[in-house]
């Protein structure tokens, strides 16, 4: 009886000891599929955009709980019809560089810089996107 309690109590402590690694793997994975969703999504708004899809700019919203591709020339003037809205979790807070839009035809974004992506283990992401289009992450 002294040896299977000594054995429960073992793998209790085994347990113990990998349920926070496994947190911390999860929150650090839900990181990076954020941020490797941005980066789609910019080039995906990019691509519509110098195709001029709907013979319109498209662009990228970033926000906490979501990523949004839109139609239009700005957020605040979007088809909400045509949105396609990604949901990443909301124990991300997004900050820095919230809207880009692309240019027609060009594919050149309209604003530049940093987004950050934090998770609740203080754990940052940077996506920055240059005056050409290019995005480094």
């Amino acid at each position: 009886m002294l040896e299977i309690a000594l054995s429960i109590s073992i793998l209790g402590m085994i347990f113990g000891m990998t349920i926070p690694m496994y947190r911390i793997f999860t929150v650090r994975n839900d990181l990076d599929i954020a941020v490797a969703t941005l980066v789609q999504d910019y080039r995906r708004a990019q691509t519509l955009s110098m195709i001029a899809d709907g013979d319109s700019m498209w662009g990228v919203h970033t926000a906490t709980g979501s990523i949004l591709i839109y139609k239009g020339s700005s957020y605040a003037s979007r088809d909400e019809a045509l949105d396609e809205n990604t949901e990443i979790p909301t124990s991300i807070v997004v900050s820095g560089l919230t809207n880009v839009t692309f240019s027609k035809q060009t594919g050149l974004p309209q604003s530049t810089g940093t987004t950050t992506f934090t998770s609740i283990t203080n754990e940052i992401r940077n996506v920055t996107i240059n005056q050409k289009g290019m995005v480094d992450y």
